[in-house]
């Protein structure tokens, strides 16, 4: 299952050196707007400890995480909705991602110019991403609402559906709003809203790039970010991006923990911020052990086991006979497959069954 996720930001607020972070990838780290002329893309791995206990136990040939992809955007600027720097492929390069990590500068650092030359202020960096955002959406919508407003007068059940759909959004976008605060009950409602693909809609991480100082607790911009976040029910989080850098860049394990520590944190940021970017599209992972591998796969919370399987082989869904599930507590306590089953913690799960986060699998299927 592909996950991919944009970082996007104004010039100069610490976009690229987070992607040299999260991906072995280079991204030129400079001071100066639209450095980033192509979309970077990396291909990054899940942080899951589970999978190197588990490799523990079972000793396989190799260890095969969850993996999702993420792609450095470069800087939008005010105006990038009419085309202003280079907005009109930015604004594509994120209606191409499934979820939107917003980078927003927290720091003070005379030698990295703001866009304009202005004080720091995140609040109005914020806000300048959004409109843009929220302009293209509108843009969309005023595109289709006449169209389908005429279509829907001759009766079309469909069209009718869309036309209030997008008459919702427009309300909403037109106060300065993101589309993604506004929700639909009806099936057809939803289906409608997201063919739309609107750029606001996207789940946002917004990631507070602050000074080494703050790692750990933030600072006072870093706060005004998170107060904002709360009151539109979005994420947000703190990471020094240049201080992460540098750990990434030491080479052993050891040295990275002891950088962590001295700084007070008991994971790095990036490792936080993959997962949070992860579970903010509402992703799981259940994993298969085995002599030859040790892997996580992802899904969408609330799936049930034929889906699951359906996401190793279209064949063991359409086959699907059963699935053996071990609860990974159950596999670190027993320590065997046949230690477990002697215990009798082996589950046997139908169709019906929804799959756990963590849920340790073995697809029976006949086609």
């Amino acid at each position: 299952m592909a996950l991919k996720c944009g970082i996007v930001g104004l010039p100069n607020v610490g976009k690229s050196t987070l992607f040299n972070c999260l991906s072995s990838a280079k991204a030129q780290a400079a001071n100066f707007p639209f450095c980033t002329i192509e979309p970077n893309l990396g291909v990054i791995s899940v942080p899951d400890e589970r999978l190197n206990k588990l490799a523990e136990i079972v000793h396989p040939g190799k260890i095969v995480p969850a993996t999702c992809e993420i792609v450095d955007i470069a800087g939008l600027v005010k105006g990038a909705s009419k085309g202003e720097g280079l907005g009109n492929k930015f604004l594509g390069n994120i209606r191409e991602c499934d979820a939107i990590i917003h980078v927003i500068r927290c720091f003070e650092d005379d030698n990295v110019v703001r866009e304009g030359g202005m004080a720091v202020n995140p609040i109005e960096d914020k806000e300048i991403i959004d409109t843009e955002l929220q302009l293209k959406d509108l843009e969309t919508i005023e595109s289709q609402l006449a169209k389908q407003q005429k279509i829907a007068a001759t009766g079309n059940k469909d069209a009718k559906i869309l036309v209030s759909v997008l008459e919702a959004y427009k309300e909403v976008l037109e106060q300065g709003k993101n589309a993604r605060s506004v929700e639909f009950e009806s099936k057809e409602e939803q289906q409608a809203a997201h063919d739309l693909f609107l750029l606001t809609t996207k789940p946002v991480l917004y990631v507070c790039n602050v000074d080494e100082s703050s790692a750990k607790t933030g600072n006072e911009y870093s706060k005004q970010i998170e107060k904002i976040a709360a009151e539109e029910g979005a994420e947000a989080m703190v990471i020094a991006a240049k201080t992460e850098e540098d750990i990434a860049s030491l080479d052993s394990y050891e040295d990275k923990q002891m950088f962590l520590e001295e700084l007070g944190l008991e994971e790095s940021g990036v490792n936080r911020l993959i997962n949070k970017a992860y579970h903010l599209l509402n992703l799981q992972t259940f994993i298969t052990a085995g002599e030859m591998e040790v892997k996580a796969w992802t899904f969408h919370k609330g799936w049930k086991a034929p889906q699951c399987a359906g996401v190793i082989h279209t064949d063991f869904e359409k086959g699907f006979i059963r699935a053996e599930v071990i609860k990974y507590e159950d596999y670190l306590k027993y320590g065997s497959e046949a230690a477990i089953r002697e215990a009798g913690k082996l589950g046997i799960e139908g169709k019906e069954y929804v799959v756990q986060d963590g849920d340790i699998m073995h697809f029976r299927f006949n086609v």
